[in-house]
């Protein structure tokens, strides 16, 4: 019995120098790579140009679809045919809206109002710039309002009453979740649980593009963005965290191709590695996308787009043709098939501007057209959109009937001047 155990780890100890002899092939995995390599690198007056581009790009956007800001696409041809620039902003104010009932063509809607805010958070902030300040500096705006509440005048002044309490209404529902943020996990959970009904929203999108011209790489837009989405659940923080990304890449190339591909190659924190669900912003753009793309090299028949068939039938001032008016209403009908329960969901907003981008091939008319054209929360998603061309294109190419009007208007009937935002953020 011995010999036999002996035998045995003599045997053992053999298999184990020999284990110990073979050689181990370790395949090394590939390391995730930024987009780009190189900080953006822009003279001081081509990125005022380009920054001036983005903030009145998106003001164009959001002045084209305040008029008709979640409407139904029929009901605007029924009334304006198809929309190719500005018009009034007949409608009754409120909040989110135009601070004053039936504004002229020109005026803008909180979306602007937003740039505007962040113009103020940039400048106040500095280098400074964190989720903390951020909450801290909506809460202080929301006590500043609320404080002219006790001024002596709005008791003999009803309408200067009416204004204020206006104001307030726009920030409130922000500035809930931005005192929740400074006091615990637990109220900030809460409150940002009930933000605008718990739906996915597009809070972040009114303002994340905003750190795209501010930051130096794709990925900085990305994270900036990201950690300054604190109103947004789920994957509509990382949408926008892409908005913020896609108006940076702007400022990089005319390429519509490598803008929109940084949507699929930025992904700091990881979403693409979720588990069973992958990143949902992604399937949402690639679908969008090659659903474009397949509807334009669909074989039309004559018959079915004729002038007078109600298939396709164009809407009056259409500048283009009965095919391309066909496949523009193809694209319609795709996005229709996806609608959410409310128009402001961030899904949504991201599904109608990659498929405007996509579909306007980099021209900044024809995309924001597309837009406003087919209703929704039009002014927001032409607003993002006009950010990401303006900063894409610069001011100095932006459509020059758009860009006076929409400067002249902002700035002598709305007080929000954007040349001079403009400045502030370069530092001239």
């Amino acid at each position: 019995m011995r010999n036999a155990a002996f035998g045995l780890i003599v045997f053992c100890l053999v298999l184990v120098s020999c284990g110990d002899q073979r050689s181990y092939v370790d395949i090394p995995a590939p390391k995730k790579a930024a987009y780009t390599s190189d900080t953006l690198q822009l003279s001081k007056e081509a990125y005022y140009d380009k920054v001036l581009g983005a903030l009145v790009g998106s003001a164009i956007g959001d002045a084209m679809g305040a008029s008709t800001e979640m409407w139904y696409r029929k009901a605007i041809q029924l009334k304006y045919g198809y929309i190719t620039g500005l018009t009034p902003a007949v409608r009754v104010q409120s909040p989110e809206g135009t601070w004053a009932h039936n504004l002229m063509a020109g005026a803008t809607t909180d979306d602007t109002r937003w740039k505007y805010f962040m113009v103020k958070y940039f400048s106040e902030h500095g280098a400074n710039l964190s989720p903390v300040n951020f909450a801290q500096f909506v809460t202080d705006y929301y006590e500043s309002i609320a404080k002219t509440l006790a001024d002596t005048d709005v008791l003999s002044q009803t309408d200067s009453l009416d204004n204020r309490i206006e104001k307030i209404d726009w920030i409130k529902e922000w500035a809930r979740v931005a005192i929740a943020y400074q006091k615990s996990p637990e109220d900030y959970q809460k409150a940002q649980n009930r933000f605008y009904g718990g739906e996915l929203s597009c809070a972040g999108q009114l303002y994340t593009p905003m750190f795209g011209i501010l930051a130096k790489t794709p990925e900085e837009a990305y994270t900036m963005a990201y950690n300054h989405s604190i109103f947004d659940l789920g994957y509509a923080k990382d949408i926008s965290a892409l908005v913020s990304t896609l108006t940076h890449m702007a400022l990089r190339t005319n390429n519509m191709d490598s803008i929109l591909d940084a949507a699929t190659f930025v992904d700091p924190y990881g979403y693409q590695d979720s588990r069973l669900v992958g990143r949902i912003s992604y399937g949402i753009a690639d679908a969008s996308i090659k659903n474009v793309l397949a509807i334009q090299e669909k074989p039309l028949v004559d018959s079915l787009i004729a002038k007078d068939s109600l298939v396709f039938k164009v809407p009056e001032g259409f500048p283009e043709s009965q095919k391309k008016w066909a496949r523009q209403e193809m694209v319609y009908q795709f996005l229709e098939k996806d609608q959410r329960a409310i128009p402001f969901h961030s899904g949504e907003i991201w599904q109608i501007l990659i498929a405007g981008l996509q579909f306007g091939e980099g021209d900044f008319e024809r995309t924001l057209q597309f837009i406003v054209n087919y209703g929704r929360d039009n002014d927001t998603v032409a607003a993002v959109a006009g950010m990401i061309m303006g900063a894409k294109d610069g001011y100095a190419n932006l459509p020059q009937d758009l860009k006076e009007e929409v400067l002249r208007v902002n700035r002598e009937n709305l007080g929000i001047d954007l040349e001079l935002l403009a400045r502030e953020m370069v530092g001239y």
